[in-house]
């Protein structure tokens, strides 16, 4: 089966010599919900504008649908709905207009059921008749929304899709982008909400100063980069980590009341089961034990720092 999306050795170069993309390969599949992280600047923006035909590429082939971005323009955008981080639309316009619109410039013929049922699935209906200088941001967000699926795109981009909701709105985006997954859209969004992240993908890419970090499936990301933290709570205060327990490089905490064992796989186990019994061979006892994995916005600082 063909991607989603196919990016092929992308690379995008401005005027000024700034170089914005190196050799960018990414295969994202059908029905998915693909994340891409990255810092300020990193080039998130830029990958999505080139998949769409908004900024050329300086070398490379990239895929929408199966149609070339760059030959089968018209093909490859009609597959594509776009949801940029501005808000962009006419404040004096409705909804409905808006909408309806933006189904026309992708030269599809008028469907008013399709129009009505995009905005019915976005919580719009009620509001169809009203002018967007009237609608709250998170509104206003669903609009840009509702005006991507009008021409009922396979593929959709969300670049910041909940920046300045409240976190109300934003769960109640979340469900909506899952909701679209389930009808078989592929969603790609970028997001400086980690938690955003690890609550809808399926996979994430990180991108950091123009490069393709690292893409993997979410739970093997975590499972490969997460790491794991054992704390004892001490019954009592230790004033130093013995010398016995130096080849587990414990961290002695809370003013000696606490010890931190950190590593990174399953495969600690009998390693951890061995600490134990040196502690009880030592007489140290323990009020309390935890464990904890390292979230996924530990990973992602992480993976960055590792490029310049």
């Amino acid at each position: 089966m063909r991607s989603a999306v196919s990016v092929s050795k992308v690379s995008k170069t401005y005027k000024s010599g700034r170089v914005a993309l190196k050799d960018i390969d990414l295969e994202i599949r059908h029905g998915e919900i693909f994340a891409l992280l990255g810092p300020n600047g990193a080039g998130k923006t830029t990958l999505i504008n080139v998949i769409c035909g908004i900024v050329n590429i300086t070398s490379g082939t990239i895929h929408a649908d199966g149609h070339d971005v760059v030959r089968d323009y018209r093909a490859a955008r009609s597959a594509i709905g776009l949801v940029p981080q501005e808000l962009t639309t006419d404040a004096f316009e409705t909804v409905w207009a808006t909408v309806t619109l933006s189904r026309g410039l992708f030269g599809k013929k008028r469907d008013d059921a399709a129009i009505e049922k995009v905005l019915r699935e976005l919580s719009l209906w009620e509001r169809k008749n009203d002018k967007i200088m009237t609608l709250s941001g998170g509104m206003k967000r669903r609009v840009m929304i509702a005006k991507a699926l009008s021409h009922e795109p396979t593929i959709l981009f969300l670049d910041e899709p909940t920046a300045g909701v409240d976190v109300e709105l934003r769960r109640g985006m979340w469900e909506l982008i899952r909701a679209l997954r389930a009808q078989g859209v592929t969603v790609i969004l970028t997001t400086h909400y980690i938690q955003e992240a690890e609550e809808l993908a399926d996979r994430i890419g990180v991108i950091n100063g123009g490069e393709l970090v690292l893409v993997e499936d979410k739970n093997v990301l975590m499972q490969k980069l997460g790491k794991k933290e054992l704390s004892l709570e001490l019954a009592e205060r230790l004033e130093r980590v013995p010398d016995a327990l130096a080849p587990y490089h414990l961290e002695l905490a809370a003013e000696g009341t606490k010890l931190v064992y950190r590593f990174d796989s399953d495969g600690e186990r009998g390693r951890i089961t061995a600490l134990l019994k040196t502690l009880e061979e030592l007489g140290i006892a323990f009020r309390d034990l935890q464990t904890r994995q390292s979230s996924l916005e530990e990973i992602f600082v992480s993976l960055v720092h590792k490029k310049p």
